[in-house]
């Protein structure tokens, strides 16, 4: 019977998984808990193929529980009743361990029907999940779990694990595989730290590879075609896609170009154009503003552009849009201004506008000079002092000036005509 090569070579001891040293390896909590042998109820966190499932699989192992495996995606309360069946069985002599994968896709009554077996210790849960728990899962579950987080696995992670699949698919086909330093990197490195990604790719090279005499050989060419596109992690609904949108602004923001290339490249590859588009044009008055108030119209330019076009060559506009917003000087004077005064008005600090600012059909019936109200244009320079602030808030300042160049030169014009200056 075929078994696919990521499963033969599944790690069946904490030391033969790759990474999670933060909470597996020596001392680390989650490591602790499993040889204390006193199983709490869990939930693992964290992207596809990190080793989530296989230390489950280790937990049940050592606790000697029967472990049983439940999918989100095709579960229901059924099956759930089905495994709460087997407590206390001959099936179960030492209490039951319920993997289940996914949970993020259990509606709120399938996760509460777990509730009073967490409780009373006849089962313990080990939930799975790629997607932040705290979004996804429920209060009443959560409350009675500790939430692991597992990390994405690097390429030196996984490099013993494709070195392994490697050996194992060599004695399955009864010949040495020849394969490079430089593609079992490559590998290890494309599947984007999925250790079952990978697998595949050694799985399908190792039966393609072309016999040499003495063993048959893997190519670097071959292994970048069976890899291609492996390394992205993507989902237009899930937390990866709001990271690299998080990363795109901090990098901009933080002006790193390079950085911010990189991110923008992921959204491309991922064939995402509506997610960067609208973004750069929020950090294009969130973050450079006044700063270089032509960032705006300019972004605005480029996402045009890059709308008409399409992928591939809408990346070229937005690459512009990405460069010049990173190299730009920075200000977010305007934004900080804004929000301090929207959190005045959440307070209730607004009072009545005053009556010289209001309308009352003033434009059509001349009563502006009625009203108190002072035109600006008939002054030198169109200013005159007059209050605009309601009452409540006279003499409040939302709006710093900035110390970039456009900034420093409104304000000492300003400074100037308000008789501040010096």
């Amino acid at each position: 019977m075929y078994r696919p090569l990521a499963d033969e070579i599944r790690p069946e001891t904490l030391d033969e998984l790759c990474g999670q040293k933060h909470i597996l390896g020596p001392g680390g909590l989650l490591r602790r808990i499993i040889e204390s042998g006193n199983i709490p109820n869990m939930i693992f966190y964290g992207p596809s193929g990190c080793g989530k499932t296989t230390v489950a699989n280790i937990i049940a192992k050592s606790s000697g529980r029967a472990l049983y495996r439940l999918n989100a995606t095709t579960a229901g309360v059924a099956d759930i009743k089905a495994v709460i069946n087997d407590v206390d069985t001959f099936m179960a002599p030492n209490g039951i361990l319920l993997y289940l994968d996914e949970i993020q896709y259990f509606n709120k009554k399938q996760q509460q029907s777990l509730l009073e077996f967490m409780e009373n210790g006849k089962v313990t849960l080990i939930a799975a999940t790629t997607e932040n728990p705290y979004f996804y899962v429920y209060n009443a579950v959560l409350s009675r779990s500790t939430v692991f987080e597992f990390k994405a696995l690097t390429a030196e992670d996984v490099l013993p694990a494709i070195e392994r699949g490697f050996r194992l698919a060599g004695q399955r086909l009864e010949q040495e595989l020849l394969v490079a330093e430089e593609t079992l990197r490559y590998i290890a490195s494309a599947c984007g730290g999925d250790v079952r990604k990978g697998l595949n790719a050694v799985e399908l090279l190792a039966s393609a590879a072309v016999s040499r005499g003495e063993g048959a050989e893997v190519s670097l060419a071959d292994a970048k075609l069976a890899a291609q596109k492996s390394a992205m992690r993507y989902d237009r609904a899930g937390d990866e896609h709001y990271d690299i949108i998080s990363a795109l602004q901090k990098s901009i923001r933080g002006s790193d170009p390079d950085a911010a290339i990189h991110y923008l490249a992921r959204l491309v590859e991922a064939g995402d154009l509506i997610s960067p588009c609208r973004r750069l044009q929020v950090i294009a008055a969130e973050d450079i503003g006044l700063a270089y108030p032509m960032a705006i119209p300019i972004v605005k330019a480029c996402v045009d552009s890059a709308m008409a076009l399409g992928y591939p060559e809408a990346a070229l506009p937005l690459a512009d849009a990405v460069v010049l917003l990173a190299t730009a000087p920075k200000s977010n004077t305007a934004h900080n201004a804004l929000y301090a005064a929207m959190d005045d008005i959440r307070a209730g600090k607004t009072g009545s506008i005053p009556r010289h600012l209001q309308n009352k059909h003033a434009d059509s019936t001349g009563m502006e000079r009625e009203q108190g109200y002072v035109y600006p244009h008939d002054f030198p320079n169109h200013y005159v002092a007059q209050q605009y602030l309601p009452d409540a808030l006279a003499g409040t300042c939302y709006y710093e000036y900035g110390d970039n160049k456009t900034e420093q030169a409104a304000k000492k014009y300003w400074d100037a005509i308000k008789g501040k200056e010096g």
